[in-house]
């Protein structure tokens, strides 16, 4: 799930009764493939690469810090050193997002419906839906540049493409891993000669047993003379 990932271009990608969720029902689905539990770590190096050559890097680190209550019940809690908090439940439907807060935020902000990050059947070929903004397509010239805010979200659709895969990255080498891409369509201004068009919004991502996410590839192009877009690359470093 993008929105809950990023450091800088995310918008800004889960007591009494138990220990953990874990130790009241069976494990969430997909758990394996998104740790919840407290004490992981994850460092990221995040690469943007802008349609006018420009390639940008830098860190994310995100972790999780087990339970912390809300309103509505028990859910598990990720961090990013964005100041970005992130909570999370898992049942047998999968691992979903229900609130988010940054550090401008007084309280957290719910969802209004289930982020999943993963669904069940985590299977080839299953979907579902969350909504999305554009992170990278900005205006060449008016302002404000980012397109996120000025337009409404739009319905991204993910679907699993395989389950399996070998996944190579800086931190090593994963097997058993499962893909996931979503696509979804921005309709924008983009010049005076071809006028209004569907801008695609893709994001690919890769979890790994025992790890979570290694890797997720956000591209947007523009290819136009009023706006910009490009495509960034989270990859995993390190992680415990």
């Amino acid at each position: 799930m993008f929105a809950a990932a990023l450091r800088t271009r995310a918008a800004p990608l889960v007591a009494g009764l138990c220990v953990g969720l874990s130790a009241c029902a069976p494990k969430p689905v997909g758990h394996d493939l998104f740790p919840l539990g407290e004490g992981h770590q994850w460092r990221y190096d995040v690469k943007t690469e802008w349609e006018n050559n420009v390639v940008e890097h830098e860190p994310l680190v995100m972790e999780t810090l087990g339970q912390s209550p809300l309103d509505d019940g028990p859910a598990w809690l990720r961090r990013s050193d964005a100041g970005i908090s992130y909570w999370l439940r898992g049942d047998e439907t999968g691992i979903y997002r229900v609130a988010t807060k940054s550090e401008l935020d007084a309280d957290p902000r719910y969802d209004k419906e289930r982020r999943y990050v993963l669904k069940a059947p985590l299977t080839a070929g299953s979907t579902w839906q969350s909504d999305t903004t554009a992170y990278l397509l900005q205006r060449r010239q008016e302002f404000p540049r980012e397109i996120r805010h000025t337009h409404p979200a739009v319905k991204m659709v993910y679907s699993i493409e395989a389950t399996g895969l070998v996944v190579d990255s800086r931190a090593g080498r994963f097997e058993g891993c499962l893909k996931v891409k979503g696509q979804a369509s921005l309709r924008l201004f983009a010049d005076p000669v071809v006028g209004w068009r569907d801008m695609t919004l893709t994001t690919q991502e890769w979890y790994c047993p025992g790890v979570g996410l290694v890797r997720l590839v956000r591209e947007e192009p523009a290819n136009s003379t009023f706006l910009t877009g490009g495509t960034l690359t989270m990859e995993l470093l390190e992680w415990k």
